[in-house]
């Protein structure tokens, strides 16, 4: 069974720093993408950044230049720092996984953690 967990979120003031990790296991296939989503009140659940199989990386414009996702596919992790944190960057951040097989994507999920930043 496919397992994700987080750790690293936290309280923070406006212009510091904060990395969330997250460990994968229980497949057998290895991890196509990994990455993590974030979810304020209210907001619909929106990625972040993605980092895929072949190192590739995927990051959104809101905090390109800011958050840096990076992986290692030997321990099956995928960290995300975040620099120069604006409060708008409070929400829960979610670790996400997908793995593919036989032409279907199967979505796997953290439990979840907060990152709160105050200005």
């Amino acid at each position: 069974q496919v397992q994700l967990v987080e750790s690293g979120g936290g309280l923070v003031q406006t212009g510091g720093s904060l990395r969330l990790s997250c460990a994968a296991s229980g497949s057998d296939f290895g991890f196509d993408i990994m990455g993590w989503y974030r979810q304020a009140p209210g907001m619909k659940r929106e990625l972040v950044a993605r980092t895929f199989r072949d190192d590739t990386t995927d990051v959104v414009d809101s905090v390109k230049g800011r958050f840096t996702i990076s992986r290692d596919n030997f321990k099956n992790t995928v960290d995300l720092q975040m620099n120069s944190l604006k409060p708008e960057d409070t929400a829960v951040y979610y670790c996400c996984t997908i793995i593919k097989r036989d032409g279907v994507n199967y979505a796997y999920w953290g439990q979840g953690t907060q990152v709160t930043v105050s200005s």
